[in-house]
């Protein structure tokens, strides 16, 4: 496949080099043949001189001499040329026949247009049975394959390997170079004159790249989607890609406008005032001031602690001149699925896009567009891989202090973990949710109505959105598991608590605290004894 490749791209290659010869043969011929200057011309005979007709012939015979060498050197450097080019024509095609089309699909040479169409038909046909245009039916969570995210700089992965980084800069060469190719051929896309417009197109660069996501199914071929930035603020343009095993093939080019696109975002609540002002903070600076386009819904739980959270609302409400929120008491026991349901179902307005969040959830303007760009009704919902955050006493216990919050928020994998089992922040459109029956209002307390919710999007024909995203956080708070919790939600609870706390390496050190010591105390006896 490479070298039917480089043939195809060497080609045109040699072609231009052979024009390029002729040409420059050509035009050096034109220069011998044209007759010289006033300044230049050969010395004549005198008019009156008895020997004018001998001197012309005899110029003219030399003239038409040298032009006779002229022409049977051009000839014969036109002839080489040729054979050189039957030559390596031959060596080509001789490499492709040592190396036959992959899947039965037979290359035919003599027919190079039946060759042509049978090659483009196996890739269309890849396109078609991966996962591009439409969702397919999944049977388990398990089933589905997660997206990675990347910028110019950074990917962000799931698959870890050796090096355990959540976040990195490509190491591994393949994967450096694939990037880059895609990147530069969207570009190229970007560039390429539509033939519909008139006006000057914008040239396009690799600074105006936002963000991509990918993923590879092993037996189709690897999906791209990449997003540049558009013409104004909050316009975007998409492309997607796919490689079948083979070349890359644009798949879409459209343009993307999320000027009006609002997001209601969800917060069902019980208590935890102190919480709620500390995600107030976050929502009215990356919510209200730098994005814009927000609606908050508060579904508050009980009476305790209301009034708190009712006047941080009126506050930020008065200081932010923010009117785009609605708050729902329930006077019942807290379940998470009950207020995101009731919080989904009490939207009146237009079709809007839902981020379903928690109260301990930090998130930035970026995340927001990714929200946005991740979600199409009856296409698409995004279920975002958020990092989470470990215990800052912990992490930072040797310092001789706690850093601010927004400094703490690094993606690193000794400040935290890609929480991917959880499903519980998502996006999506509320006719999607409306459709697909909501939430199973019967789990209560802790934990499971996520996981249902996730469950019923594999088994529809939506496609599901799973990749890691860099602005969305799980602050770290202390977990109590209740005893009233159902044994499994007890189980599924600890086992979170305790992947909260910190990294296997910190929590080893913890562990083994007085064996550390012991032996830091021996060696100071012993140098002391030196």
């Amino acid at each position: 496949m490479m070298l039917r490749r480089g043939f195809i791209l060497f080609l045109p290659r040699l072609i231009g080099l052979l024009v390029v010869a002729c040409c420059s043969v050509s035009i050096f011929y034109m220069l011998a043949c044209t007759p010289k200057g006033d300044n230049q011309q050969l010395a004549l005979p005198r008019v009156h001189s008895p020997t004018v007709k001998e001197g012309y012939e005899a110029i003219l015979q030399e003239r038409e001499e040298q032009h006779r060498n002229y022409i049977i050197s051009l000839k014969k450097q036109i002839a080489q040329l040729k054979a050189e080019l039957q030559g390596r024509t031959e060596q080509l095609k001789n490499m492709q026949n040592q190396y036959p089309a992959p899947l039965d699909i037979h290359l035919d040479h003599s027919k190079p247009e039946k060759a042509q169409a049978n090659l483009l038909a196996f890739l269309r046909s890849q396109v078609d049975k991966a996962e591009v245009h439409s969702g397919v039916k999944l049977s388990t969570e398990y089933a589905a394959v997660p997206f990675e995210s990347f910028t110019l700089q950074k990917v962000y992965q799931l698959e870890t390997g050796l090096t355990r980084h959540p976040e990195e800069k490509p190491v591994r060469k393949d994967k450096r170079d694939e990037l880059i190719e895609v990147i530069e051929l969207a570009v190229g896309s970007l560039n390429k004159p539509d033939g519909v417009s008139k006006a000057k197109p914008r040239l396009y660069t690799a600074s105006d790249f936002v963000e991509g996501i990918y993923r590879t199914e092993k037996n189709k071929g690897t999906l791209y989607e990449l997003t540049f930035k558009g013409d104004a603020k909050h316009q975007f343009k998409k492309i997607v890609l796919f490689r079948p095993f083979g070349p890359v093939m644009k798949v879409k080019n459209e343009n993307v406008n999320m000027a009006d696109t609002l997001i209601n975002v969800i917060v069902p609540l019980a208590k935890r005032a102190s919480k709620f002002r500390q995600f107030m903070q976050n929502f009215r600076e990356m919510g209200i001031q730098q994005d814009g386009r927000i609606h908050l819904t508060v579904v508050y739980f009980g009476k305790e602690q209301m009034n708190e959270v009712k006047s941080i609302l009126e506050n930020t409400s008065k200081s932010a001149n923010f009117k785009n929120f609605t708050f729902i008491q329930l006077n019942e026991e807290f379940s998470r699925g009950k207020g995101l349901d009731v919080g989904a179902r009490f939207w009146k307005g237009n079709n809007v896009v839902l981020f379903f969040c928690d109260v301990d959830i930090y998130f930035t303007a970026e995340f927001l567009n990714s929200c946005r760009l991740n979600t199409q009704p009856g296409k698409k919902v995004f279920y975002p891989v958020l990092f989470s955050q470990y215990n800052p006493s912990i992490i930072y216990g040797h310092h001789d202090s706690i850093p601010s919050l927004e400094q703490q928020l690094i993606i690193k994998k000794e400040t935290g973990f890609w929480r991917d089992f959880g499903f519980g922040m998502t996006c999506q459109y509320r006719s999607d949710f409306i459709n697909i029956g909501g939430f199973d209002l019967d789990i209560k307390g802790w934990g499971g109505e996520d996981v249902h919710l996730y469950r019923k999007y594999l088994h529809s024909n939506l496609m599901v959105i799973r990749t890691p995203v860099r602005g969305l956080f799980h602050l770290w708070h202390e977990k109590q598991c209740l005893d009233e919790l159902t044994p499994e939600q007890y189980k599924m609870c600890m086992q979170s608590k305790a992947m909260n706390e910190a990294s296997h390496g910190q929590l080893g050190m913890l562990v083994f605290k007085h064996e550390i010591e012991t032996h830091l105390q021996k060696q100071k006896l012993s140098s002391k004894k030196m």
